[in-house]
């Protein structure tokens, strides 16, 4: 059996790709410094509900000019707990520290569009697992808080 090559015509079409690359002007939280939020020595086990012992967190964000068509994001990276989203996990298995964003909760790890002109006012509140208890002893939880630009 005798088989030619069969030739069909082709179409064929030129792709051009172009961008600019651009460099994000740096923003800095807090010039470098830790963010220390302090609840103190007097957090009563059984006053642990989410409102009492709240406190600030204070921190400044600083950007080079320019870069006005980017949008710039606030983050808080660190282990949430399993009994809510927007707590951070402690060393203390039924207590997270809950962060608020202009008083509504900010979820862990999650992106938050922000303008750098008025960064929103940051929160945090101990906040304890539903039926869960909680003993004397010292808590902590450390996370990242983290500008980037979209």
């Amino acid at each position: 059996m005798l088989t030619l090559p069969l030739s069909l015509p082709t179409q064929a079409a030129d792709m051009f790709f172009s961008g600019r690359l651009v460099q994000a002007p740096s923003c800095e939280i807090n010039e470098g410094q830790t963010i220390d939020v302090d609840f103190g020595d007097r957090v009563g086990v059984s006053k642990v509900d989410g409102v009492n012992y709240l406190q600030p967190i204070n921190y400044r964000i600083t950007c080079q000019p320019g870069a006005t068509t980017l949008e710039l994001g606030l983050r808080v990276v660190g282990p949430p707990t399993v009994f809510d989203g927007a707590a951070l996990q402690t060393n203390v298995a039924d207590l997270g520290i809950r962060l608020l964003q202009n008083g509504q909760p900010l979820q862990v790890n999650q992106r938050i569009a922000i303008d750098p002109q008025n960064p929103p006012r940051l929160q945090a509140v101990p906040v304890k697992k539903e039926g869960g208890t909680l003993s004397e002893g010292l808590f902590e939880v450390a996370a990242t808080l983290l500008a980037d630009y979209q």
